[in-house]
């Protein structure tokens, strides 16, 4: 079972959220960015649940290539200028 960082429950959607920032780069990006994509593939045919992560941090400079990855199978990822700009609201006013 799949535990979650947070999540937002509407009326019309449940948002499964991961938050992380990574300083520097290693294999734990890669590995998160693996784990992230599968869990997005894994949960697109859930009806009612979106998958989102908000991740930051110059340790993905070096893991530029598995982020790419990812964002090729989730459209829901974020940074931190996203939740300053209130991506989170729009998300749950479906206007994303």
């Amino acid at each position: 079972m799949q535990r979650f960082d947070f999540v937002i429950k509407t009326e019309n959607m449940i948002y499964g959220i991961e938050a992380n920032f990574y300083a520097s780069g290693g294999s734990k990006l890669n590995e998160t960015a693996r784990s992230y994509k599968q869990i997005a593939q894994e949960v697109e045919t859930i009806d009612g649940f979106t998958f989102v992560w908000f991740t930051d941090g110059k340790g993905w400079n070096s893991a530029r290539h598995n982020l790419e990855e990812t964002f090729d199978v989730l459209d829901t990822v974020y940074s931190i200028a996203d939740l300053e700009n209130g991506i989170i609201n729009r998300l749950v006013e479906g206007d994303y």
